[in-house]
This record gives structure tokens, sequence and C-alpha cells, in this order.
């Protein structure tokens, strides 16, 4: 019988199997990162990336068949726009003809280029009635659209809703009056022979005429326009003040906020977005004042205090058959009002409101 330690190493020396051995050698497989023998481990299968769904979850020809009640239903306004709006754009190229509507019309009349143009940049009185148009508008802007704006605040601190509508409803109706009511029922108030010039003269006091006095006369197509629209313009901010959540008004009262503070913490805030949409709208139409409004007061002040664009080119263009000039005017009027709004809505962008539209 051999020793204990011969044997040991003879069975060290033996090709079969060895735990010890067989246990290093695991341990020096797992320190090298390798993988221990055995039976392939399956993998799992990738997923294919899922393809985007149809924009609205559906087809092209689902959506279409689905909405073709919606669309037949908007056929007719979208005609209507077409026909009013867009085919009328096409006769602006008699802004770059000598244009003549009696003979030779529009495939017949002669192009003449910029040269209707050029006769309004030389004009002069074109510049002045430019400038009292914007003088007039900027009157308006300052003194006409702050006034809806407290009338809807007005209105939103009265508690009874009868009263609300009651108020509500006298204030919106003149917006229905037409313009010839309108410029009556000043005339026989403020005019010469009015009910205040009358009253006063009664009372031995001297009597007026703010109808006639060109310069009274920007101040006078304000209040008029305030009196006929302040109403409809209620209506726009009342709906965003009903858009306010009430807990907002209970927190600031709840942290000591008066009626003040509430009104310019809260309210204030709230209707800003839209006082800057308005805002914006409002300047792009600077050069579009009422055209009725102004030509039925025209020859009591006079053209000099009463002129604006759409009555010059009216008055200089349309009526006297140079239908050229006044559609090169218009051309330069629609291209200001577009600059006016870009403008504006830039001035929006820089104060954080979206205005027209968002900034990218």
């Amino acid at each position: 019988m051999k020793p204990r330690a011969t044997v040991a190493s003879d069975a060290g020396r033996t090709d079969g199997p060895d735990p010890a051995g067989d246990a290093g050698a695991d341990v020096d497989v797992r320190r090298s990162g390798a993988r221990a023998a055995g039976p392939p481990v399956p993998r799992p299968k990738e997923k294919k990336a899922e393809e985007p769904p149809a924009r609205g979850g559906i087809t092209r020809r689902l959506r279409l068949r689905r909405d073709r009640t919606l669309i037949l239903m908007t056929l007719p306004a979208m005609a209507l726009l077409l026909v009013f709006n867009y085919v009328p754009l096409l006769g602006n190229v008699v802004a770059f003809q000598d244009y003549d509507v009696y003979d030779l019309g529009i495939t017949g009349s002669p192009f003449v280029g910029f040269d209707n143009f050029t006769r309004i940049f030389q004009d002069y009185r074109f510049w002045e009635v430019l400038l009292n148009t914007l003088v007039i508008f900027l009157t308006q802007l300052i003194l006409f659209f702050p006034i809806p704006i407290a009338i809807a605040l007005l209105l939103n601190t009265i508690m009874s809703a009868r009263v609300r509508a009651w108020v509500q409803a006298i204030v919106y109706l003149p917006h229905f009056f037409s313009w010839v009511l309108v410029v009556t029922v000043f005339q026989q108030m403020f005019g010469g022979a009015g009910l205040v010039a009358q009253w006063l003269r009664e009372h031995g006091h001297e009597g007026f005429d703010l109808m006639t006095n060109p310069g009274f006369f920007k101040f006078l197509v304000t209040s008029q326009a305030i009196w006929k629209d302040a109403g409809w313009g209620v209506i726009v901010f009342l709906a965003a003040l009903a858009a306010v959540n009430t807990d907002l008004y209970e927190a600031a009262a709840v942290d000591g906020a008066g009626r003040r503070r509430r009104m310019w913490h809260v309210t204030l805030p709230a209707l800003r977005p839209v006082i800057a949409l308005l805002l914006v709208l409002r300047v792009g139409s600077a050069l579009n004042l009422d055209f009725e409004q102004i030509l039925l007061q025209r020859d009591q002040v006079g053209a000099g205090a009463s002129e604006i664009l759409d009555t010059y080119i009216w008055w200089t263009g349309i009526k006297t058959g140079d239908f050229g000039y006044a559609a090169a005017a218009g051309i330069f009027k629609g291209l200001f009002s577009v600059a006016m709004v870009l403008g504006a809505n830039k001035v929006a962008h820089m104060m954080g409101e979206q205005g027209v539209y968002s900034k990218k």
C-alpha cells in the first residue's frame, strides 16, 4: 500500500474529474468574464419597431368618409369665400395698367408698370390723408379700445345675473344701428340746433355745434364709435372672464386681497392674452376706418379734417374713373396693414404673449 501522499499525488495526475479542480476552473472562468460551458440560452426575440398609426388613428380615406357631411356643409362657405375674397384679387392687375373700364377692359388696357405707384408717392395730398388717417386711428385706439375692457370688468362685478343681462343688452343694442342713424342721433343731440345747444341758449349761454367743428372731428367720430360698437367688444372680454378659475379669486380673498387687488392680480392677467390679440388685430386695421361714417360727415367739416384713405381713394380714384390709381392705393394700403400686423405681433412676442400666431 502506497503512502497517503503518494496516493494524493497520483490522484492529481489522473484524467478523471476533480471536484476541487473544477471549482477552481469555474472561479477562473467567472473572473475572466467568459460564459460557463452549458447548453445555449435562447435569446428573446427582438420586437420590431411598431409603425406609427395613421394621423387621427385612421387613414385619410376613412376620415373623408367619416367627415363627408361636415365637408359638404362647409362647401358653400368656401365657395363664397373664394368668389368674393380671392377671385377679386385678380383684379389688382389694373394697378399696373392704364385701365379703361369702358372701351378696352382688363385684357385690352396697356400695361404701364409702376407708374400708378409713382403717382401715389409723388402726390403730397396722399401723404396728408395717410397722416390724418393714422391720427384718427390713434385717437380711437387710445380712447375707444379700453372702454370695452372697463365695461366688461364692471359687468363682471355685478352679482345679479338679471341686472347684468339688462345692462349688457342696453350697451350692445347700438351695434345694430346703421351709421346713418348714429350720425342723425348725434346731430340731434350735439348739432347747432340740437338739444344740448337749445338747452344752453334757454339758460343764457352761447350754443355750440360740434358736428361742424373741424378740430373736434376726430373726437366726434371716436365718441360715435364708442357708443355704437363698445357693446360688441364687451362680449369677447366677458367670454374670457367666464373662463377664469373662481378658485383664484377665493385664494386671493383668503390671502387678504381686496377687490382691486383681485382685479389687478387675477382678472387682468387672465384678460392679457385676449387684449394682446385684439390689439394686434386692431393695429392691423389701422387704415380701415369706417368709410360710411366718415363719408356721411365729410361735407360738414371739410375734406381737410375728415379725409381718410378710403374716402380719398373713392373720391380721386373711383369717382373720377381713375381705377388704376385707386387699385395701386389699395395695394399700398394692404401691404401697409400687413407690415403693421407683423410689427404689432413682434411686440406681443417680446411681451411674452402669443399674438396672432405663436413664436416658433
